[in-house]
């Protein structure tokens, strides 16, 4: 049978002569390899690599970092070559604070975007590829869910829950969650009226199936650069609660934390409030750079030679 190529895509179809117009398929290394010429991403991928050197393994090699330990000699020291960031009120060293803050603040926001990217995708998946009254039902509590400001719904969630780290992910994941749902969602409509998922159905796939081996692979682009995005998103309201105090609970440090205990000093001792900030701001920054380059390389739409 003579293949049609009709519909295949100008950069994917066989030159007059037979020659194929497209180079081969590019290895995977390859592939690595030109991706990290894609400044904005090598640069986030830089800023995410040192932060995370710095918060998490750095604690590991240097063990006499203790966030807790308090010495009332070195209330509001500034900074020195014994304290590179200074003290806080109580004398706490602030690199231990900012450090061991950081590590709560990433590991909280990775926790929301996978709880609140998990439970968007199945929903958006399911809406998207089901329709009908499940699909309606779905999009219609999504809807109802976005039209909420998101830091009002994750206050509102908070308060409900009560204060804590665990609560404030889980707050958050509620605003997550929708996002996810509208993008699959209309990602799975546009990909389930494909000619390869008719012939799945006509093969007698199932529909987990079908969901999982055709259409999930065919979404995850999308996915994962909304993952990068909200990555950022995630750590500014996670600083957000702990800033307000509905968050992580005194003395557990927290970058947003340590900015609501350093904003009645910040007239005297600055850098109580500087560090943790600039340390925010670097990790936001990093992972959405990453977020640009990965779009930019994976979206199937922009071909580029």
């Amino acid at each position: 049978m003579q293949r049609d190529n009709s519909t295949l895509p100008a950069a994917a179809r066989p030159a007059a002569g037979g020659a194929a117009s497209v180079s081969p398929v590019m290895r995977p290394r390859h592939r690595y390899l030109r991706a990290l010429q894609h400044r904005s991403l090598a640069v986030g991928l830089a800023i995410c690599v040192v932060l995370a050197i710095l918060v998490f393994a750095l604690p590991l090699l240097a063990p006499r970092l203790d966030p807790d330990t308090q010495d009332p000699t070195l209330a509001f020291a500034p900074p020195s070559p014994q304290h590179l960031m200074g003290a806080d009120s109580f004398g706490r060293d602030m690199v231990a604070r900012v450090l061991f803050g950081g590590r709560t603040t990433i590991f909280a926001s990775v926790c929301v975007v996978v709880l609140g990217g998990t439970i968007g995708t199945t929903l958006g998946l399911v809406a998207g590829y089901f329709g009908g009254p499940v699909g309606f039902v779905i999009m219609r509590l999504v809807d109802l869910l976005l039209a909420f400001p998101g830091i009002l719904l994750a206050l509102a969630v908070a308060a409900v829950l009560g204060p804590g780290l665990s609560n404030g992910v889980v707050a958050i994941a509620a605003i997550v969650a929708p996002v996810y749902a509208r993008l699959v969602e209309g990602a799975t409509s546009e990909v389930r009226n494909l000619p390869y998922v008719d012939a799945a159905i006509t093969l007698g796939s199932g529909p987990w199936r079908i969901i999982l081996r055709h259409i999930l692979p065919n979404v995850a682009s999308g996915v994962i650069v909304l993952t990068t995005s909200w990555l950022g998103i995630a750590a500014l309201w996670i600083a957000a609660l702990g800033f307000i105090g509905l968050g992580v609970q005194p003395p557990t440090p927290e970058w947003g934390a340590i900015l609501n205990d350093g904003q009645n000093y910040i007239t005297v001792a600055w850098w109580i409030t500087v560090f943790p900030g600039l340390f925010l701001a670097l990790f936001v920054v990093g992972v959405n750079l990453v977020g640009d380059g990965l779009r930019d390389e994976i979206d199937p739409t922009l071909y580029r030679n």
